[in-house]
């Protein structure tokens, strides 16, 4: 048996990252895609070798030949798509974050649940070498109890943008909040990976620098279920460039990085070991197989929309204070934000 995918939204990222992994995967197919100017959905399945495409949401997911469906757009679509998805008894794999806010995140596990069938986020770290072997380590004892998390990340992909011409990424309507929302989601979902739900999550976001509305620098604390404390800071305009996820445990100590495919590096009383374990060219391909393995039922997929909504609620708890509500739909009114500077 064969899992069909159509995907919504084949923009950029379908091309590498994501979308050969459907045609790679074993036991899966790419047989529609859509993108709402037709011509570039055109040109991407002639040049994919997809049979068919579509310049419209509704007709590739009533395609009877596509069973499962890839949400590829930004997230201020992913919830109206998904209920559409769900609506048709179709499965959804979508793009991370998983949508606007956690509200909306809860609005679509209900539906799935409502129509029994599963949702997938593409958290692909999850599945990936380096992300696995953390976990081994964390979870094999050889850092001893675990005492604090520090992650710290920094960059000027913020500092850089056009005010007269701001990518969705950083427009609250479409991404739901700034880089933070697109980039610290990969952090938080490793450590809810790692060490399971985190608790007592609080945390502050400020605009410093950045053109538009939206926050650039985000402190949160929490802590993990064995009751590890941690902190995180990002920051989105910063001349300097930092990546780092700090685990300290009473036997050891882990340092590994979010992004790129830099070693993990494990230093206990024995001396420091390193690991080198690179991406795969199309990063998401081992969590795609995952997904496929579970639809066919002969596995498990790690990344499901009940773990990617609570990733969704720790960042609304550490941008709430900046938009005073990720309620409703609070990216009409920015005039209403305290956070946001005049």
């Amino acid at each position: 048996m064969t899992v069909r995918w159509g995907i919504l939204g084949c923009g950029d990222v379908c091309e590498v990252k994501s979308g050969p992994g459907f045609q790679t995967s074993r036991d899966s197919e790419l047989v529609a895609v859509m993108r709402r100017d037709g011509r570039l959905a055109e040109d991407f399945a002639r040049r994919h070798q997809v049979p068919a495409f579509y310049d419209d949401a509704d007709r590739l997911i009533a395609d009877p030949n596509v069973d499962a469906v890839y949400i590829a757009s930004p997230p201020g679509s992913h919830l109206e798509l998904a209920l559409k998805v769900a609506a048709a008894g179709k499965p959804a794999y979508v793009e991370k974050p998983m949508a606007r806010s956690h509200e909306e995140c809860l609005d679509m596990v209900e539906a799935f649940e409502l129509a029994r069938q599963p949702l997938f986020v593409a958290y692909y770290r999850r599945a990936l070498p380096r992300f696995l072997k953390a976990k081994e380590i964390v979870d094999g004892g050889s850092l001893g109890q675990i005492r604090s998390i520090d992650v710290r990340y920094a960059s000027d992909g913020q500092l850089r943008l056009d005010a007269g011409n701001l990518p969705w990424r950083v427009q609250a309507e479409h991404a739901g909040a700034g880089l933070f929302l697109d980039l610290a989601s990969h952090t938080l979902d490793v450590l809810d990976f790692l060490f399971g739900p985190l608790r007592d999550f609080i945390g502050d976001a400020v605009r410093v620098a950045a053109p538009g509305d939206v926050e650039d620098r985000v402190v949160v604390q929490f802590t993990t279920e064995c009751g590890a404390s941690g902190r995180g800071f990002w920051s989105f305009t910063s001349p300097t460039k930092e990546d780092s996820i700090s685990i300290h445990g009473s036997l050891g100590h882990l340092r590994l990085a979010t992004f790129g495919d830099s070693p993990l590096e494990l230093e206990t009383a024995s001396g420091v070991d390193s690991f080198t374990l690179p991406n795969p060219r199309t990063i998401h391909g081992p969590l795609i197989q995952t997904v496929v393995d579970e639809l066919l039922g002969r596995g498990r997929c790690p990344s499901t929309g009940v773990t990617a909504a609570r990733t969704s609620d720790a960042m609304d708890r550490a941008l709430r204070g900046y938009y005073g509500s990720r309620q409703g739909e609070f990216w009409k009114h920015p005039e209403r934000w305290p956070g946001r500077q005049v």
